[in-house]
């Protein structure tokens, strides 16, 4: 019954962080449509790579900053 449990919150934890893996690619993908670029014109395949660019920026670490070890 405990494995049970232990097993059924570690597939719901994997599955809440595979829903978040095509979050920046969908997230740039619905930026450059929802300014009128056609998926897969010019205009759009540099605007998805610009905004992609622009978003792992966002999310990646200062400069000189190093990871801190996590206490969960």
């Amino acid at each position: 019954m405990i494995v049970f449990k232990f097993s059924s919150i570690l597939l719901v934890f994997a599955c809440l962080l595979l829903a978040g893996c095509g979050s920046v690619q969908s997230a740039a993908q619905d930026d450059c449509t929802s300014i009128g670029w056609q998926i897969g014109s010019q205009g759009f395949n540099d605007c998805y790579k610009a905004r992609l660019r622009e978003r792992g920026i966002d999310y990646s670490l200062p400069p000189g900053d190093k990871p801190a070890p996590s206490l969960l």
